[in-house]
């Protein structure tokens, strides 16, 4: 039965493509045998069919469709009707074949999702490296993630870069990160203009100041406020332009800006600081009696800073009375404004007495206290209590600071321990306390107590590398290390730096005069 089978099957596969003979003579017998054939590719066509695979329909049909066109005269492509067959269209076989695959896809979501990855550990960096004023890092990242097309910086992102290089007496790039912003698109606003305005002042650059002022008022939607003012007037008494003071007064009169407790106790330590204790006393009468400047505990700590740096110690005990009395309380800065002043003038039973004080009203002692306890020891050059005092700030998990090593270098330089100066700065750069110019004219003068005229230099030139602008304080350091050896070819030296550095744009301390250093 398989042999019948398997030669009626080679015998369809064959019969079926070849034409009957003509040789042929009995034309009923040749019909007969056509029929029959037909007969049997009828059945075994069904049987097969019911019997393949799924993989096998396409050939079959294909197949059986190839038969009947190279049978048929014409030879016509079959058009299915829609419908009438569940094959596959050529179209859309050559749609799918334009789709991309999905473990493409899957890659691309993939570098989506590590870029924005990268771009939030990034971002988590630069706010890092602001809180740490690390400035020239944090710029460094910045310009990486702007380089990355799904970052947007934020309003808030510029202006904690503004602030920072304020703080850090980088007004130039100050500038320049805020031009970026606005060819960016990012539009300004009175706050970015203040902040921007606040770099120059803290800089010194008064006019540069003035002249950003006079831009506001220009633009409708950043128009100076009271903080704008407030920033100006502070730089003015600071720089002893008492007649801009008043100016600024009057333009805040004629806009109907009203000064609040921060302004006046602005202008009040500006003038207390000039010796001008008269218009002092006329400002703080006027606050006393407003309703929108009363005095605060800002206004007590102005004071009693004022009176503390200049050593009157019974006229500040006097007005801290006063103030008590009037319904002000005192916070930690208060404590710690009093412990400095008793550390200045040495009064050290005064100073324990406040912390032990601050310690029963449970006022929590911080960076800053201990700061004036170490500077205070620092000043006459007592190394053991100034590191007793060190560890223990450290023993209680408090952080030190730039002025915590600015204190320790001058201590152990004036003790005359510059190993200790060494070890000192060595310590700061593990803990990544950030160096700014208080900072590397301690190294300085710690060289130059020691006579250390090349070491010196080294610290100059490592502070101009780390992009530290050196201040009046550096070069007379300097000037009086070189002049105590007469290395009068080193002071002229240092003049022509200075110039050029002047020559290159406005850097900050103009005002200072060589000359007036070398003749002192």
């Amino acid at each position: 039965m398989a042999s019948a089978s398997a030669s009626a099957s080679i015998s369809l596969s064959f019969s079926s493509s070849l034409i009957p003979s003509p040789l042929l003579q009995d034309r009923n017998k040749s019909i007969s045998a056509i029929k029959h054939r037909d007969y049997h590719a009828s059945v075994f066509g069904v049987v097969r069919c019911a019997f393949a695979s799924p993989a096998r329909r396409k050939s079959t049909s294909s197949s059986s469709s190839s038969s009947s066109s190279s049978s048929s005269a014409v030879g016509k492509k079959k058009l299915w009707k829609q419908g009438e067959f569940p094959g596959t269209s050529e179209a859309f076989m050559e749609g799918r074949s334009r789709k991309t695959p999905i473990k493409n896809i899957k890659k691309k979501l993939d570098r989506k999702n590590n870029a924005k990855a990268w771009a939030n550990t990034a971002a988590e960096a630069l706010s890092d490296l602001v809180l740490k004023k690390q400035w020239l890092q944090a710029l460094e990242v910045f310009e990486m993630l702007r380089e990355q097309p799904f970052y947007q910086p934020k309003e808030g992102t510029y202006m904690k870069l503004l602030v920072l290089l304020g703080k850090s007496g980088q007004p130039l790039r100050a500038q320049q990160l805020f031009d970026t912003m606005v060819e960016e698109g990012c539009e300004p606003t009175a706050e970015l203009y203040t902040a921007l305005l606040a770099s120059y002042c803290r800089s010194n650059l008064i006019d540069e100041a003035f002249s950003i002022l006079n831009q506001m008022k220009t633009l409708p939607c950043c128009q100076p406020d009271v903080f704008t003012y407030s920033t100006l007037l502070k730089v003015c008494v600071d720089a002893s332009r008492f007649e801009q003071v008043e100016s600024l007064y009057e333009e805040m009169d004629e806009r109907s800006i009203t000064p609040n407790t921060v302004t006046q106790n602005i202008v009040l330590s500006g003038y207390g600081k000039a010796g001008k204790f008269d218009q002092m006393e006329k400002v703080l009468s006027g606050m006393l009696e407003s309703t929108s400047s009363k005095p605060d505990v800002w206004t007590m700590n102005t004071i009693l800073s004022l009176f503390g740096n200049k050593g009157h110690i019974e006229i500040m005990e006097k007005w801290y009375e006063k103030f008590r009395n009037f319904g002000i309380e005192p916070e930690t800065r208060t404590f710690n404004i009093l412990i400095g002043a008793y550390g200045k003038k040495r009064m050290y039973d005064k100073m324990s007495s406040v912390m032990e004080f601050m310690r029963k009203l449970q006022f929590p002692w911080t960076t800053s206290t201990y700061n004036n306890v170490i500077e205070a020891f620092s000043d006459v050059g007592d190394a053991k209590n100034m590191e007793y005092t060190f560890d223990q700030m450290r023993a209680e998990g408090m952080r030190a600071d730039t002025k915590t090593f600015c204190c320790l270098i001058r201590g152990y330089a004036n003790a005359g321990l510059f190993h200790k100066v060494v070890s000192s700065v060595q310590l700061a750069g593990k803990l990544e306390i950030p160096e700014n110019t208080s900072f590397y004219n301690a190294v300085i003068s710690a060289c130059a107590k020691a006579e250390d005229l090349i070491e010196m230099e080294k610290v100059f030139n490592r502070m101009k590398d780390k992009q530290c602008q050196p201040d009046s304080t550096t070069y007379s350091i300097m000037v009086e290390a070189y002049k105590k050896e007469g290395m009068n070819d080193k002071i002229y030296d240092l003049e022509q730096e200075r110039q050029r550095m002047v020559d290159d744009g406005p850097k900050g301390d103009e005002a200072f005069s060589m000359e007036s250093v070398v003749n002192v």
